[in-house]
């Protein structure tokens, strides 16, 4: 297999095999969220094909956000059980099977099906467990600077795509626009199948960092059933406070971003007279901004009281979405509410992973991040149809963005509720 060849051949310039894992689930991650936030370019043009209004094709982009977050707990149930490589498989292809057929629909029933339905559930089965589980796997030391890479990944690919789909969308149609991400989800999917490896052990070595001596212990067995062992890691993270401090802050962190930024921005900008082209450019410049802030967050976490850089990131995000609107969305204010929002679009993930980890267990960060992320999910679900029905009903997006600013200011508050954990502050 390709992978055994790769691994010997990095081990020769003693390159570790779990940076190739990094490399691939990168792409993976850039192009499965790539898909996440594609149908925020297209809101304009099914309106103007189909007459359906913004309340409608928001009511299917939240089903869509919603399925993105509740699969998450399931997907690292299914990844315990049937590996990786498997799971990330299926699912580039069930969302790439949702896209192409969506290229037909002429109905808001099969917008419904298709991209809430059949994506959600296909981009929720990676969604930011997958980076969670490749970096408690396959790494001892560095762990918080690799969830920092592939959660940047996971946000940039959010945003970095969107001006060459909005650019495609304007000239030749939003069908070919489509096609462009059906191409590259395809390309993942066979970048996977050539690379992707579910433990360190498959191919003969040790997390990077860890230098034992003991011989490599194969994988523990996992009979559990997949609801059963997602249900269990919630019946147990449940009666703690950490958990819900946790969930509750991760929900006002996708009504901040995925929720409202993601899906209602580049309208939001027409509203204002700024064309959907530029609009997605500003968004491609927040998904630059966010590499840099994620990826310092992944460094800070590694060193730093995790509490403390949550209080910062949702503070200084609730600051910034409350100047949106008093930018009076001239080149130099939409220019610095890009680069300050951006360093933090999700810098949050880092401080919340190593957080869940050190409370619940590296056997289970995983199953319990994927429900904290679910709270994500819910509160994105919940802000990107409150958005769609305030432009519909109240003729503005504005109460929304001073909910959402107002939102994180409370989640900054909350997070200080979490004790200090005492062998994080020994360590």
């Amino acid at each position: 297999m390709i992978s055994n060849w790769l691994s010997t051949a990095m081990a020769r310039r003693r390159l570790h095999y779990g940076w190739a894992m990094v490399a691939v689930t990168f792409l993976t991650a850039l192009v499965s969220a790539g898909a996440v936030g594609a149908p925020g370019v297209f809101i304009l043009p099914l309106q103007h094909e189909f007459g359906w209004t913004t309340a409608e094709i928001s009511a299917a982009l939240s089903i869509r956000l919603l399925l993105y977050g509740l699969m998450a707990p399931f997907a690292a149930a299914l990844m315990n059980r049937y590996g990786l490589r498997n799971v990330t498989v299926i699912a580039l292809s069930l969302v790439t099977m949702g896209l192409v057929l969506s290229l037909f629909m002429t109905q808001m029933w099969q917008l419904i099906l298709l991209w809430g339905f059949v994506v959600g559930f296909g981009t929720g089965m990676t969604a930011l467990v997958l980076g969670a589980t490749v970096a408690a796997r396959w790494f001892s030391a560095n762990r918080g600077l690799v969830v920092g890479i592939l959660t940047a990944s996971a946000a940039t690919g959010q945003l970095v795509f969107l001006p060459a789909l909005a650019s495609l969308t304007e000239h030749y149609g939003w069908r070919i626009a489509m096609g462009l991400m059906c191409a590259m989800l395809l390309l993942a999917a066979l970048a996977v199948l050539l690379i992707m490896r579910d433990r360190p052990s498959d191919v003969g070595i040790r997390p990077f960092g860890d230098n034992g001596t003991d011989p490599i212990a194969p994988p523990p067995p996992n009979n559990a059933p997949i609801m059963a062992a997602a249900l269990g890691a919630l019946k147990d993270a449940a009666k703690t406070k950490v958990f819900w401090i946790l969930f509750g802050t991760f929900f006002i962190c996708g009504a901040s971003t995925n929720g409202l930024i993601q899906t209602h921005f580049i309208p939001f900008c027409s509203d204002f007279g700024l064309p959907a082209t530029g609009a997605a450019t500003l968004l491609a410049a927040m998904g630059i901004f966010d590499f840099i802030g994620t990826i310092g967050s992944g460094y800070l976490s590694d060193r730093y009281d995790n509490r403390w850089l949550l209080f910062w990131y949702y503070g200084l995000r609730g600051l910034s979405l409350l100047f949106l609107p008093f930018t009076s969305f001239t080149f130099y204010g939409l220019s610095l509410f890009a680069i300050f929002y951006g360093l933090d679009w999700i810098a949050t993930v880092p401080p919340t992973v190593r957080l869940s980890a050190s409370r619940f267990g590296s056997e289970r960060a995983n199953l319990v991040f994927g429900w904290i992320f679910a709270g994500h999910q819910l509160g994105a679900a919940t802000i990107a149809f409150a958005a769609g029905a305030s432009r519909t009903y109240l003729l503005s997006y504005l109460p929304a963005f001073f909910a959402a600013g107002a939102l994180c200011l409370i989640a900054a508050l909350a997070v200080l509720a979490i004790s200090r954990d005492k062998k994080v502050a020994t360590a």
